[in-house]
Parts: C-alpha cells; structure tokens; sequence
C-alpha cells in the first residue's frame, strides 16, 4: 500500500520547486532550535505552509500547497466573498495569512462537500465566548509555555527521530550469567507470546493492581460506569490547562454519572509547594487548588489510587476517606495463586497453590502475576511441557531479589 503522507510531501516538494516562490524565514523558538535547523513560510494563492529543515536534504512540512490551475484549486474555488475577522492586529504576518488560508481552504471546502450557498462559523476559546468578546482581538498570554499557533503536529515532530541498525550482539556482551539469562528470557517473551499467552491461557489473568480492580468493583456494584484519568493524562506542559483539565474531568464523571478513578495521583494529592520560583511549580499548586474546589462541589464518588499517602496534603483528610491495601495473607496468596495457575497452563502434579501462599508471605498479586509468566515463559523457551514447582519457586525468588536490588540502590542514593 503507498503511503499517501510521503507523496503527499512529496508532491508538495515538487511545487515548491515548481513555482519558485520566495520563502520567507521564520525566528525559531527555543523549543523549536532543539529539533529544526530553520524555519520557512510560503504562501502561494489561497494555502500556506510552514516548512521545517530538520537536517541536510530533510524537510517536514505543516499544509500542502495547491498548484495554479489544478483541477482540485478549480473544484475548491468556492465563493471569493469568505470574510475572516478577529485575528489580532500584533499576530505575525506569517501566522496571520497561514491561518487565514487554513480556514478558507477548510470552509471552501465545506461549502462544497454541502453544496451551501451561505455560512456563518464562530470560532473562538470558551473564555472568550462567556465574556462577549468573539469578533473582536483578543489578547493572547506570552508565557514560555503558551501554546503556538503553528506548533508542527507530532508526525512532524517525530521526523527528526530516525531508527538505527544494532551496533552489538549479545556475544559482546560481558555480564554475570543470572542478568544474561534475564535478558535473554525477556527477549524470548516475543518468540513464546502465542505459547505462553494463548495456548496456555496466560493472557486471562489481570495485570490490573488492586486498586484499579477494587475501582472497577465499586463502579460495578452501583451499577454505574467509571472514568479513568491519570496524572499524566490530567496535566498539561501548556500554561492554565493543567487546572481546566482538572475542572473537565470532574465535569464530564458528573455528566455521565461516573465513577472517576483517579490513577497515579501522587503528585495531585501532595502537599502544596509554599516557596514557589518557577511556572512549573505553580501551575502544580494551581492543579491541587482547583482538585480541592471540585471536590466540594462534586456529587459523585471519587477514587484516587496512590503509593504516597503519606505526602497527602492536610486538606484531604476531611475530604477524603483512606483506604489501605496490605499485602494479602496466606488465605489470599492462596486464591491469587490459584487464579494466575489457569486451567489451560500445563503445571506439574506437585504444583500446589497450598505450598505456594506458604512459601512466600512478602509478596502481593502483581508479584505472583509476574512470577507464573516468568516461570512460564522460561519454560516455554527451554521446551519444557509442564511448568514444575521449583520453576515458580525460582521465578518469586527471582523477583524479590529484584525488589531488594532496587531497594538498596535507593538508600545508597
């Protein structure tokens, strides 16, 4: 199948050097030096472009450019009496005209598919609708971290990465044999998926922590769906987003009358920074102030699902209730093991859920998730036909000394 964006681009590099046109060069921004050498716009007849030089003979490009005379210029002519207002008067002239383009390429285009005589579109920021002031300039904020208008989409971005063949193999490489075969075992998960994860059933287990099923219980129990957010997804490297999308998701569980389950709230619920220096730091302090607005005004039911709760902010603790999930007792390893050991997986007779949950007190659910895949896929990769005892046995102590592993290099830092 061709690839329609690289003839695309391709089309698009052989109008610029069809037409000649002078391009004008742009000032990159900070952000932009990282990635791009220079910055050009072009505007030929009724669209636009930003054109981006990543390299030496590498070009990305941000809107095509329609030929003089082409039959689809013809097709998407539409009316020449399309009236564009409110753009602000201090706007670069390149912005400018590119934005006026891209909308009268795009509502020409409507008026076609439609066939519409007529059409009026208001388009405008929230803000800027509730206070009346739509068709008139409105003032943009200049922070670092205000959004562009002609920020390049993230297949533009991802062209200044670019794959590489492997330098070594692992006959070069020199490591103590447990890590070898570590490794060797994590590379062989893709050659044994089918085996481990299908054949032998591995791929109905829940890799879900407690937390996030506990969630989905409650949601279920109420008869009501969930809403899922995490931190990452919530917060925002754009100046005053972070907090509106705090505001929306709270909005759009009491929409839908959801459950919300926060993941990953860590960083929500800490305590608020008091000596603020940097934007960063206070468009976190403006996230956590806008969750406690929300959660006073919400009518519904919240979960947040955190490691760190110890670092709660003091203001939760009449907002909140806690809940606490220990690592399960012998009766509960014994039922989490007996549910990992599926009945497709072929283990051996001495292979008892009963010995296990003894065995090992100091684990929890994700623990003997991943040791009965590990021990599976291990002996998927030596062909073995059954998984035995001591290979579950060896894959838990395997995964503790892991987790002491990265303990200790905690405290040493």
């Amino acid at each position: 199948m061709e690839d329609r964006e690289q003839i695309r681009r391709e089309c698009l590099q052989a109008a610029l050097q069809y037409f000649d046109p002078s391009l004008m060069e742009l000032q990159l921004d900070q952000e932009e030096q990282a990635n791009y050498t220079h910055k050009f716009f072009v505007m030929m007849k009724d669209a636009g472009a930003i054109i981006y030089r990543v390299s030496a003979g590498r070009y990305a490009v941000t809107e095509q450019i329609i030929p003089d005379g082409s039959e689809r210029e013809q097709e998407m002519n539409g009316p020449s009496d399309l009236v564009i207002q409110g753009i602000p008067a201090d706007i670069p002239v390149p912005v400018d005209a590119l934005c006026r383009s891209r909308l009268h390429h795009a509502v020409t285009e409507l008026l076609h598919k439609t066939r519409l005589k007529d059409l009026k579109i208001t388009i405008a920021t929230t803000t800027a609708l509730l206070d009346g002031h739509v068709g008139s300039s409105l003032e943009a904020e200049t922070t670092d971290q205000t959004r562009s208008s002609d920020d390049p989409p993230i297949e533009i971005r991802a062209l200044q990465y670019k794959a590489q063949q492997p330098f070594f193999t692992f006959e070069q490489l020199v490591v103590p044999e447990a890590l070898m075969e570590d490794l060797l075992s994590a590379v062989e998960v893709i050659r044994v998926e089918r085996k481990v994860f299908d054949e032998w059933g591995l791929r109905r287990i829940q890799p879900f922590p407690h937390s996030a099923l506990a969630a989905h219980a409650i949601a279920h129990r109420l008869n009501r769906s969930i809403m899922i957010a995490s931190y990452a997804e919530i917060e925002s490297k754009f100046h005053g987003e972070g907090p509106k999308n705090v505001k929306a998701i709270f909005h759009a569980a009491e929409r839908d009358d959801a459950i919300l389950f926060i993941d990953e709230a860590d960083s929500l619920l800490s305590k608020r920074l008091t000596e603020v220096t940097q934007g960063s730091e206070q468009a976190i302090n403006s996230m956590r102030s806008q969750l406690f607005i929300c959660l006073q005004e919400f009518r519904g039911v919240v979960i947040f699902a955190t490691n760190l709760v110890e670092n709660y902010d003091k203001a939760f603790e009449t907002r909140v209730r806690h809940l606490h999930f220990p690592l399960p007792d012998e009766q509960c390893r014994r039922e989490i093991w007996r549910r990992h050991l599926v009945p497709q997986l072929p283990v051996a007779e001495n292979v008892s859920p009963d010995q296990l949950a003894v065995y090992a007190e100091d684990i929890c659910g994700r623990d003997i998730r991943n040791a009965v895949v590990d021990a599976a896929v291990r002996g998927a990769r030596y062909g073995k036909e059954r998984v035995e005892l001591r290979d579950l046995i060896e894959a838990v102590d395997r995964i503790k000394a892991a987790r002491v592993a990265v303990e200790s290099h905690e405290v040493r830092k």
